[in-house]
Order: C-alpha cells, then structure tokens, then sequence
C-alpha cells in the first residue's frame, strides 16, 4: 500500500484510480489509512469480491469497461504497471 501511496501522483496522471479490498471492517480501514496516511479509498469486501476474485495479494488493472486486463500476485512493479495503464 505504501508504494501505490507513493506514486499515486503518476498514476492520477494516467487517469487511473487506485483502491484497496479487502474483508477487514470499515474501522480497521480507516485505522490502516490513517496509519500509513493513504489518500485512495479502501473497500471492505462483504466477501463477494473474494469469493469471485479469490483473496490474497493481488493487483488487477481493469479497464473503464471493467474487462480485467492484467493480474499480478503480490505487488507489482509500478512503474510496469503505469506502462500497462497507458497502454489501455
């Protein structure tokens, strides 16, 4: 989370949105943002994202038809996946 936080600039200017899921309460959320001062939004997952999407570390670059075009376990390189941003 922290290395999306800190290129978050780079990836505003590729008209790109970061989120993060996961099933953790909305108090632990806000807790965890506050905590590594994070400006994207974190979503806690009723379960239904993970039951379809699995759980884990996953990153999912999905396009603005929400057609998933790239998955990358664990964290990603982000400076490969600014360039599979402006690919898109």
């Amino acid at each position: 989370m922290k290395a999306f936080q800190s290129d978050i600039s780079d990836f505003a200017k590729l008209d790109a949105q970061v989120l993060g899921v996961s099933a953790d309460t909305l108090e632990s959320h806000h807790e965890f943002a506050a905590e590594l001062d994070l400006s994207f939004p974190l979503l806690a997952d009723d379960g239904s994202i993970s039951a379809r999407y699995g759980s884990g570390r996953v990153t999912y670059l999905i396009d603005r038809t929400s057609v998933i075009k790239m998955i990358c376990e664990g964290m990603p390189d982000n400076a490969a996946l600014a360039g599979e941003i402006g690919k898109l």
